[in-house]
């Protein structure tokens, strides 16, 4: 059985002392709402904090609310986000989202704001830390080199979230506070195409709320592919929300893949814009299918074959815009 090393526990009360503690302990410190994903790595000695400053008694981090749009407190768990009346009829792709999140006890603890933080994940960086010291440990955590492509300058462990790429292909934004103030950025602006490395904003810096904008007559789904129907991490996800006119003409929209590259990969403009302007026929969406799917570049680092999850790839984006057009 793998065992917590020891570490010290604070509990702020408010957003200024969590911030406060962070900047105090530096990188000795790390943010802890569910612990979902942050306490198997420390059993696997992946992240190694001697201090855990604790999230959960911070009241605006559990804040809902709606003006022109839907603020969630990033403190909100997955249940809670997948069963929200206001998330279920305005954003329904997102409470689909949540609630694809690993298992029924594990979404009870997770929260939002930790699955849009999720860390990146790969065959070779899953394991115990004796099976990586054997392998002689990789470039994401304590070692020098990529065993997914051995020339490769940066990490290739891919985006792991169920949430982000819808929160992408809404256009949301995340409220960020730290030391130096505050920022608000757009969700896709959080993550760069790095394994290791794959969150732009500072680790000093608490991901606090998600504003969605509204979006009335918008129809949006998320398939999520797993060798498993629970539990299991995305090896292949698609995001699309589009704005179909009364006649079935998309005039606005974005379809985001996941879990094929370190970051939510947004379409290439020249291949959304094959929709923008038209009426989804099924024709259109198998040219569309064919040639958006070209992005995902999968890599031999998470289940199931790589030569399959490119296949499949074509085969969910096809059925996320038939599922949209049959809303």
């Amino acid at each position: 059985m793998l065992r917590l090393p020891i570490f010290d526990y604070a509990a702020p009360q408010t957003l200024a002392e969590a911030v406060a503690l962070k900047k105090a302990h530096g990188h000795d410190a790390m943010y802890v709402a569910g612990g979902t994903d942050l306490y198997p790595k420390m059993k696997r000695r992946q992240m190694e904090p001697q201090l855990l400053i604790g999230l959960s008694d911070i009241a605006e981090l559990r804040a809902c609310s709606h003006n022109n749009g839907l603020a969630l407190g990033a403190g909100l768990t997955l249940t809670e986000i997948a069963n929200h009346p206001a998330v279920k009829e305005q954003y329904p792709a997102l409470a689909t989202a949540a609630g694809l999140v690993s298992s029924p006890p594990l979404r009870n603890a997770g929260t939002i704001g930790g699955n849009l933080c999720v860390d990146t994940r790969c065959t070779y960086y899953d394991q115990t830390f004796e099976w990586r010291q054997a392998l002689g440990f990789c470039l994401k955590k304590d070692g020098d080199i990529c065993w997914v492509a051995k020339s490769s300058p940066r990490c290739l462990a891919v985006s792991s979230s169920d949430t982000a790429p819808v929160m992408v292909a809404l256009g949301a934004q995340v409220r960020l506070v730290g030391p130096d103030g505050e920022r608000t950025i757009p969700v896709e602006a959080m993550y760069q195409d790095d394994g290791q490395y794959y969150l732009t904003k500072s680790d000093d810096e608490l991901l606090v709320s998600i504003y969605l904008p509204p979006r009335p007559g918008w129809r949006m789904t998320y398939l999520k592919l797993r060798r498993r129907g629970s539990i299991d991490f995305p090896i292949l996800a698609v995001a699309a929300a589009l704005h179909l006119d009364e006649n079935g003409v998309c005039r606005e929209g974005r379809v985001v893949l996941g879990a094929v590259a370190s970051q939510p990969v947004v379409l290439d403009k020249t291949v959304n814009d094959m929709l923008i302007g038209q009426k989804l026929t099924a024709g259109l969406i198998e040219q569309f299918a064919q040639k958006a799917y070209r992005p995902a570049k999968p890599l031999d680092n998470t289940d199931m074959s790589l030569s399959y999850r490119k296949k499949l790839a074509r085969v969910f984006l096809a059925r996320a815009l038939m599922a949209v057009t049959a809303v």
